[in-house]
């Protein structure tokens, strides 16, 4: 549990990144010698120790209910993770005694298998909950430059590798011998810090206006329709005048559907006659009996010239997926969504005259495969509307920053990441913070914002990365387990005992031949 607690620690909002390197391989440590209900059991403790503390943001308005429930699904895939991880430390040292296997293969098999649980769960069940991966802790680290070389799985992949290594030196028998070692670990820690960041070029710069409101905009907030759009009317007034290419608002900024009310439609034309600019506004449309959670390109004179549908509605908040078996095991909670949002199926691309935008809907920065895709349809910036007004005060809107801040590295564009309440920023395509707005106060973001057509390693490799690690993963433990299974059980496992000490982290270290 020790482990989950630490390495949730080194997440924003507190930021400890360098705990990554404690926890991560306290974690992986914990299960060497565990058959798989050991593992299973020591591996749900730790995961809901990581997931508890990481996501208690949750409780802010909904209580511990959805807490318990997401953090304990979680957990569960964190459990089977460590279990397929305590079979690889098994068979893996059992079938390659040698240095080879011992400081080669055998981490980086654990690390696939760390990665591998992190792509199941980022993409299943219902798209998947990609938030608390290794990476996301590197945002503020030297470390997150790498994602723009192997991605988000890429570098969490590095992460777990350097944590199995150091577990793997650990248990040497002797402390002459692990001070020997240690230049394994350490010395693939100074190869990542040494590797230059990737070159992007730039090719222009879009004046961007972001604006944030301030509203109660939460699911329990108390406003009267057309008080958010209000809100952000006020905010932006102080602009009016400002020479810029395009005015960004936040997710449902426009809380009277202008598409249908003829009162917000002119409120709109209004703001974007005076800015002399476009309009990227969130709203909630329909279309018939199916509900969106939206974006609007509104143009002055010309209303909605385009408009995107959220693609990753978040399941059990945005929407209730197999309504008809989940609901009747939590009707009280799950009344409290009074709509269920409609997966979207335009694309994420807004084109700003010359400029292609892609669309990040508040955790739709987290999806993989939606930032990819806007990159695959020539995207030079992101914009990121959000709100984040549920979760009060909390570390949530710091950890979504953090990620769209590895975003912006990962695919070399500038991310303008705008929220009813904060927290709003303009990062640059190297990560830099160009502007950024205190929380829960109204103002406004005008910058000069880089624009880029560059394709990243990472970016080019997209998915390939993730397949390629977990691929092997799994082909290695299955590899190990075919060698291993003829071949005695190895010294120095500690026997079948499920608790960790010092003599569980020593191994027989007499020279093979």
């Amino acid at each position: 549990m020790s482990g989950g607690i630490v390495n949730a620690l080194a997440f924003p909002g507190l930021g400890w990144w360098p705990l990554i390197f404690i926890g991560t391989p306290l974690i992986l440590g914990s299960l060497i010698g565990r058959r798989v209900r050991g593992a299973l059991v020591v591996g749900f403790l730790g995961g809901f120790a990581f997931w508890g503390t990481h996501i208690l943001w949750l409780t802010v308005y909904l209580g511990p209910v959805p807490w318990l429930a997401l953090a304990g699904l979680e957990a569960v895939f964190f459990a089977a993770g460590c279990a397929l991880i305590a079979v690889a430390w098994r068979f893996t040292d059992r079938a390659f005694r040698g240095d080879f296997g011992r400081y080669g293969f055998t981490p980086i098999v654990v690390a696939c298998l760390w990665t591998l649980r992190e792509f199941v769960t980022s993409n299943w069940p219902y798209g998947g909950f990609s938030w608390g991966r290794l990476a996301f802790s590197q945002s503020e680290s030297p470390f997150g430059e790498l994602v723009a070389w192997v991605g988000i799985s890429g570098l969490s992949f590095l992460l777990a590798w350097v944590g199995a290594l150091f577990v793997q030196v650990l248990r040497s028998r002797t402390f002459r011998r692990r001070a020997a070692l240690a230049v394994i670990p350490v010395g693939l820690i100074t190869v990542f810090l040494a590797v230059p960041p990737v070159a992007i070029a730039e090719a222009g710069t879009m004046r961007v206006a972001g604006v944030q409101g301030d509203s109660d905009a939460g699911l329990f907030g108390e406003y009267k329709p057309g008080e958010i759009l209000g809100d952000h009317v006020a905010a932006t007034e102080p602009l009016y005048g400002e020479d810029v290419d395009v005015v960004v608002w936040p997710e449902n900024a426009a809380d009277l559907n202008p598409l249908k009310n003829g009162q917000a439609a002119d409120i709109l034309d209004d703001v974007t006659e005076r800015m002399n600019a476009p309009l990227v506004t969130g709203t909630i449309t329909s279309d018939g009996d199916k509900t969106f959670n939206s974006l609007l390109l509104w143009n002055r004179g010309s209303g909605a010239v385009d408009q995107y549908d959220k693609m990753h509605p978040v399941p059990f908040a945005e929407y209730i997926p197999d309504r008809d078996f989940w609901f009747p095991l939590a009707p009280g909670l799950l009344s409290l969504i009074p709509r269920d949002y409609t997966i979207g199926t335009r694309d994420n691309i807004f084109e700003l005259e010359e400029v292609k935008a892609g669309l990040a809907i508040c955790f739709d920065i987290v999806d993989d495969n939606l930032i990819r895709q806007m990159v695959a349809g020539g995207a030079e910036l992101i914009l990121a509307p959000s709100n984040n007004a549920d979760f009060g005060r909390s570390d949530e809107s710091v950890q979504q920053l953090a990620i769209a801040r590895l975003r912006a590295i990962e695919y070399g564009r500038s991310v303008v990441n705008v929220s009813t309440v904060g927290t709003s920023a303009v990062i640059a395509p190297d990560g830099s913070t160009i502007d950024r707005l205190p929380a829960f106060t109204p103002g406004s973001m005008v910058e000069d914002v880089p624009l880029s057509t560059t394709i990243t390693p990472a970016a080019l490799l997209g998915a390939g990365i993730e397949l390629t690690l977990s691929a092997f993963g799994l082909a290695g433990l299955v590899l190990a387990l075919i060698v291993g299974r003829g071949i005695g059980a190895p010294q120095g496992t500690g026997g079948k005992s499920g608790k960790l000490s010092p003599s569980r982290l020593t191994r027989d270290e007499e020279p093979h031949t």
